[in-house]
């Protein structure tokens, strides 16, 4: 018997061929998800927004330290001062801090320094990364918390939030401008956040196009010894 601090698992043995319906459907609608770059300016229900961040709020993470913070942006002013922050540091990455062969990388998807849909897309998420903790004493004073694991904590939780934005028809991309540091004062966030990727959130635009693009076959990504 373990002590006060723990309680049951609330855990459910699923028949076998249950199980296996249950992945395979997952599977199915996960290899639907697209990242989309052509946002409707439609607006979407805010419940699914926040019910999405409640699950990956649910992620596990180093010491249950749950080192996030996903901070959910609709104000059009603020969506503008993104894009413009954004697109200064894409127009030196893409001139400058980036490698051809990163530039060839990318050459496929279509990418450049242009970045409107982070003012077309309704909402857009941007999660910060806690990298320590503080704890303010009765003094005033304040003093770190380490985080353990904070990266890999961080990575599981967005994952969980684009499964579940997708799951209620909702398209996502994941955008990582380079360097991030702008977003900690465009929106008000204090030094221990970092950001981690913003995600610009809604519908598809009308005639969304996407590129042609293959995923690695289960053989080659899955080794069983």
């Amino acid at each position: 018997m373990h002590g006060d601090g723990f309680h049951r698992l609330d855990f459910e043995r699923l028949p076998e061929a249950e199980s296996v319906a249950r992945s395979e459907e997952f599977r199915d609608l996960l290899r639907r998800r697209r990242s989309v770059r052509a946002f409707a300016p439609d607006p979407v229900p805010m419940g699914v927004i926040a019910n999405a961040i409640a699950t990956a709020g649910t992620g596990p993470s180093g010491a249950n330290q749950q080192p996030w913070r996903y901070v959910v942006v609709t104000d059009p002013d603020t969506k503008r001062r993104m894009r413009e922050a954004a697109e200064a540091e894409e127009r030196e990455g893409y001139s400058h801090r980036m490698s051809q062969e990163w530039l060839d990388a990318l050459k496929p998807l279509g990418t450049n320094a242009s970045k409107p849909y982070l003012e077309i897309a309704p909402v857009v998420i941007v999660a910060f990364r806690l990298d320590y903790g503080v704890e303010t004493a009765e003094d005033g004073s304040e003093r770190r918390v380490k985080h353990y694991y904070p990266g890999e904590s961080m990575g599981i939780s967005v994952g969980f939030l684009i499964a579940a934005l997708h799951n209620a028809g909702l398209a996502t991309l994941t955008h990582t401008p380079s360097p991030m540091g702008f977003l900690n004062e465009v929106l008000g966030r204090p030094k221990n956040e970092r950001a981690f990727v913003v995600l610009p959130v809604g519908y598809p635009a009308e005639g969304c196009e996407v590129p042609v693009i293959t995923k690695k076959p289960l053989d080659e990504i899955m080794i069983v010894i």
